[in-house]
């Protein structure tokens, strides 16, 4: 029988200590996996009733609405602005162009206080301060005041662009998203339509600042709705509120949640959403292009409503009232391509199958070739069809393509960079917003000059050109883009 030396001991003391630690390790693993707070079945937001989904639904679309009908809304109250304050016309189109600003910088900040505090409180924050700073917009004493406000409004507005969009994947799978993503997605786009026909009505027979009082009203009774109708749907914040609860109750503070240990600050958050979609935009050219698409539409339409008074009040007559009501062409031509939206989604199940179950992203830009194709034959239509000899209906049926190529291509992009992007899903969307928004703030500034140096026609044909040579683009993506996501350090693979 060997006796063990002192040196045996201590070459067999080491292990036994290690063995001892991984025990104990392992026993607080499974105590803090036992206290980790996840939801049941029908807490989860996807376990909602149909009508509650539907719900939240039609409430944020409208809040969307309201918000980007107060974007273009102000292009009918430019004349008695410049009355009022006894400024150039030029200044009061600022009206749009800071508006829109503050919609393209808000994404960057809402994106990331949402994922901390939750989507609803990011909503209702934000509602609260929009009817505050309409207000100001309203009662204006001067240009400045008004130009402040309208900034701000654009500022707070924004989240009902970059969260609302989260809130509709939170409730829906992904087999059942594409119908309520379709219905969201239209309204931020009929809303800068509906805008002028509102305003159309109420400049032709008020003041001009019944415009900004009657989106006061609207505004206000937004924010009753989102306050009794819409809950919290983002999951991390409903487990996180739930282990709080939890604490409370109990008085064990064991309880957790996966956001309470996230070692990522407020502060770095909003700072990665503010450089990361500039650096998509700089190292991905597919990113790039496809942004600089959309963005010219978006400009596009956001020079329409500089540009249709030109073309029926001073080649038809019209008034005011009836100038609003000639955007009816773009909105019809919109809800016509979401009554395609079936077609789409039964496509999209096609290419699904033929991929074992799993839809290439370049598949979602199908819809993008239909509608890229319709936006330069609406404009050269329409273009072609501005002489005042020319029926005034005849224009007006000719912007209807415009509207449905305008939602094709949106949902397609929006798709595409959120399934092409998925890692980076929210910072894609953020580019995408930043640049549209840049977009649409510059092109009414210059819309007034264009049209009187080239007339209707030539300034509408060159925006027809423009669009033409976009035409191209995602024929060239849905056949290299799978290529190209393989190269890519952004792109899912």
């Amino acid at each position: 029988m060997s006796i063990p030396t002192s040196a045996s001991l201590e070459s067999q003391t080491p292990s036994k200590g290690k063995e001892v630690v991984q025990v104990v390790a392992l026993e607080e693993e499974e105590k803090d996996r036992k206290y980790e707070v996840d939801l049941e079945p029908n807490e989860h937001p996807q376990a909602y009733t149909l009508f509650k989904k539907w719900t939240v639904i039609v409430v944020i679309a409208t809040s969307a609405l309201c918000v980007t009908c107060a974007s273009s809304a102000a292009s009918f109250t430019e004349a008695g602005m410049a009355a009022e304050f006894h400024v150039p016309r030029e200044v009061t189109i600022l009206s749009i162009t800071l508006f829109v600003a503050g919609l393209g910088i808000g994404p960057l900040l809402t994106g990331p206080l949402s994922e901390v505090y939750g989507r609803n409180i990011i909503y209702r924050a934000s509602y609260i301060l929009l009817c505050a700073f309409t207000f100001g917009v309203a009662f204006a004493p001067d240009i400045a005041v008004h130009l402040v406000f309208r900034f701000l409004t654009g500022l707070c507005g924004s989240s009902f662009l970059s969260v609302s969009g989260g809130s509709v994947s939170d409730m829906f799978e992904n087999r059942h998203v594409a119908n309520p993503m379709a219905v969201y997605t239209l309204s931020p786009f009929i809303g800068p339509v509906a805008g002028p026909l509102i305003a159309g009505f109420i400049n032709q027979n008020t003041n001009w600042r019944w415009t900004y009082r009657v989106l006061i009203i609207w505004s206000f009774t937004q924010t009753i709705a989102l306050f009794t109708l819409v809950p919290e749907t983002y999951v991390p914040v409903l487990r996180k509120k739930k282990a709080a609860k939890l604490r409370k109750s109990t008085g064990d503070q064991n309880y957790w949640a996966p956001v309470d240990r996230s070692n990522l600050s407020l502060g770095k958050a909003i700072l990665i959403s503010c450089y990361r979609p500039f650096e998509l935009v700089i190292f991905e050219r597919m990113a790039l292009l496809l942004n600089i698409w959309t963005s010219l539409i978006l400009g596009i339409l956001y020079l329409a409503f500089q540009a249709f008074p030109v073309i029926f009040e001073q080649h038809h007559g019209f008034n005011t009232q009836e100038t609003g009501l000639t955007f009816l062409g773009i909105g019809l031509g919109m809800v016509i391509g979401l009554t395609t939206q079936p077609y789409w989604n039964n496509f999209i199940a096609k290419e699904s199958k033929k991929n074992g179950g799993i839809c290439p992203p370049e598949a979602r830009l199908f819809a993008g070739e239909v509608g890229g194709v319709l936006i330069p034959i609406s404009l050269y239509w329409l273009a072609f069809t501005t002489y005042p000899s020319v029926p005034w209906i005849v224009p007006i049926i000719a912007s209807i393509p415009f509207g449905t190529g305008i939602f094709l291509v949106f949902t397609s992009v929006f798709t595409y960079l959120v399934t092409a992007y998925r890692p980076i899903a929210a910072s894609a969307m953020a580019s995408n917003s930043a640049m549209r928004s840049s977009f649409a703030a510059v092109f009414p500034l210059f819309a007034g000059y264009m049209y009187a140096r080239l007339g209707t026609v030539g300034a509408t044909a060159l925006l027809a050109g423009l669009m033409t040579l976009t035409v191209p683009l995602p024929f060239i993506f849905r056949r290299i883009g799978a290529r190209l996501r393989a190269n890519s350090r952004f792109a899912a693979h």
